[in-house]
């Protein structure tokens, strides 16, 4: 039995989320590689390897976790990893055109509002879930995310402004393709939380092996393979046709000795940080109880999209911007603060009832 606890649930959800904030950081230093040959690289990492280690270590009894456990529901899950890794890939490109903060915003923002709501609307739950007490203030946190989220978009758009009045400044900077591809990565990336409800039956059967807390570690064999199939599948068309697949084994003499084995680690700290959201996310969840275990998609989607706008300001995203634009974000930034309070209080009050 595992004992809830809302400080070490929302603790887990914060450590995930930092980490997610941060797992593009090492990419910035990768050299003299395609972007295909870094994402699949990565994907490796996070999507494949690092969670079939994670459930090895973790859950006793793997094999008979998996032959004991539904296969539709193996299936489903690697079928919606599938969409979830569309997500993904949509997702690292609309970073090249429209930066952090714009793309975790619009992104993260809508990913968290579906992947919130949705599961309890399929299931018949939302009016139970509004009756428990705390309701209210779980309600007015998301909707204050869902506010702040926009108004760090808000902010992202002044950005944009300013950077068109910036002559040669703009890099690949482009807000239509920006914006459909954070549209497309907020949808299918949506898809993920549901992917992790209906493998539930898979972690309830680790759980019954004595997994206890690590139990969601055996779904993300199926949610994240399925989404290392999408990259990997882009990513071997992309090599092909730009002729870049030896970029895994060798570079030009000009690179260094050393470039290779850099960008290797780079990509390996990407898939590290990025599957340490997972990891976390885990422990987050189930320490939320069950009573509002429905809100963990949200919880830690604003506090992804909180500590993104925060790390943007260390990378100086918002250097040269003019006044209002600052203020803005700021102003993003507190309303996010604000609503993981609010969320964090409904979940007391649904704790102490």
């Amino acid at each position: 039995m595992i004992t809830p606890s809302l400080p070490f649930g929302i603790g887990f959800h914060a450590t995930g989320a930092m980490l997610s904030a941060n797992c593009y950081g090492p990419q910035k230093y990768v050299k003299r590689w395609s972007w295909e040959t870094f994402w699949m690289t990565q994907a490796a990492w996070c999507w494949l390897l690092l969670p079939v280690a994670g459930a090895c270590l973790t859950i006793p009894h793997l094999w008979l976790v998996l032959t004991h456990s539904p296969a539709d529901r193996m299936l489903l899950a690697f079928l919606m990893g599938i969409a979830y890794g569309v997500g993904g890939t949509a997702f690292n490109i609309s970073l090249r055109y429209i930066g952090f903060s714009l793309t975790y915003s619009i992104a993260v923002g809508l990913s968290s509002i579906l992947g919130t709501l949705v599961p309890p609307l399929v299931r018949g739950q939302m009016a139970a879930i509004l009756g428990r007490p705390g309701s209210q203030w779980v309600v007015a946190g998301i909707a204050a995310g869902a506010l702040g989220i926009a108004i760090c978009g808000a902010a992202g758009r002044l950005k944009e402004r300013g950077l068109d009045a910036s002559a040669g400044e703009r890099g690949e900077f482009s807000l239509f393709k920006g914006l459909m591809l954070s549209l497309v990565a907020g949808v299918f990336s949506a898809v993920y939380g549901l992917a992790l409800e209906v493998a539930a039956p898979v972690a309830d059967v680790a759980e019954r092996y004595g997994a206890g807390i690590w139990k969601g570690n055996v779904t993300y064999i199926f949610t994240n393979a399925g989404a290392f199939l999408t990259a990997l599948l882009y990513g071997l068309y992309l090599a092909r046709r730009n002729r870049s697949i030896s970029q895994l084994v060798t570079l030009p003499e000009d690179a260094g000795p050393r470039r290779l084995a850099w960008n290797h680690l780079f990509a390996w700290m990407t898939g590290a940080l990025w599957y340490g959201q997972f990891f976390f996310y885990n422990l987050g969840h189930v320490r939320l109880g069950p009573r509002y275990a429905f809100c963990s998609w949200a919880i830690h989607m604003i506090m992804l999209v909180l500590f993104s706008n925060l790390l943007a300001v260390a990378f100086k995203e918002w250097k040269g911007c003019e006044g209002r634009t600052r203020w803005l974000i700021g102003l993003g930034i507190a309303v996010l603060g604000g609503a993981i309070i609010m969320l964090t209080y409904g979940n007391h009050l649904g704790d102490i009832s």
